[in-house]
């Protein structure tokens, strides 16, 4: 999947202008921690070497994102365990089980009650901590777009 994101050979939208922006198209992009490189198709925190205040808001939004998806992927897991290895199956049929269990789950919370704005209202992130790695210059200005 690295070797994808980094040809870009995935199946991602193609770039498209950000919501009340009059800045040029941005990338769909991924996000990753520290141990990742910045390229254009794929954000990292800024490093915490004397940050202004606009990038530790984007490192803090950064990380309150991947922590949502962290967080989501491991509720669903702990309901269904297809989801604890490996799914041995093709492609395909792999999409078709992980659908499904999105849907399911989402069915089950809904019908236990469980009101999911209010989980993400009190929500306790805290900001993450990076360290230094070679990156791109595009990648550079995609995360510099972002964080404006």
């Amino acid at each position: 999947m690295g070797k994808m994101i980094t040809l870009g050979k995935l199946n991602v939208p193609k770039s498209a202008k950000l919501p009340n922006s009059r800045g040029p198209n941005q990338p769909y992009v991924f996000l990753g921690d520290e141990a990742f490189s910045l390229k254009s198709n794929f954000m990292r925190p800024y490093p915490n070497r004397t940050l202004t205040t606009e990038q530790r808001t984007y490192n803090f939004r950064h990380s309150r994102a991947r922590r949502c998806v962290e967080c989501a992927f491991g509720i669903l897991s702990t309901k269904w365990r297809v989801l604890h290895t490996a799914i041995n199956t093709n492609v395909k049929n792999t999409i078709k089980t992980i659908e499904a269990t999105c849907v399911l789950h989402n069915f089950v919370r809904r019908r236990e009650g469980i009101n999911f704005e209010e989980q993400l209202r009190t929500s306790n992130l805290r900001d993450v901590q990076t360290s230094r790695l070679v990156i791109s210059t595009s990648g550079q200005r995609v995360r510099d777009f972002f964080k404006e």
